[in-house]
């Protein structure tokens, strides 16, 4: 089991860091400064930090008119899951 405690630790890091990175893009571009490159958003997405990013661009209302957003997002999170489910499936 103490396995899990650094898969638990990278997951909650990297959900943080998906879901800062999404309030730091709305904040500049209300203020029109320098904005976060959306591959960068999907790349904190792609590496775990989906369900963050999805979470908080519809509770702050952001990207929410980005088709790449709203259905790059669940499908990401949706095949994360599947890896998940079948990971472990392996390791039972």
């Amino acid at each position: 089991m103490p396995g899990y405690i650094y898969l638990i630790c990278y997951a909650i890091i990297i959900n943080l860091m998906a879901a800062i990175s999404t309030v730091v893009d709305k904040h500049r571009a209300a203020r029109h400064r320098w904005r976060i490159p959306e591959s960068r958003l999907l790349f904190f997405a792609a590496l775990g930090g989906s369900p963050a990013m999805l979470f908080t661009m519809l509770l702050i209302r952001h990207k929410t008119r980005h088709a790449k957003f709203m259905i790059g997002i669940p499908v990401i999170l949706l095949a994360q899951c599947v890896v998940l489910y079948f990971g472990l499936q392996l390791f039972q």
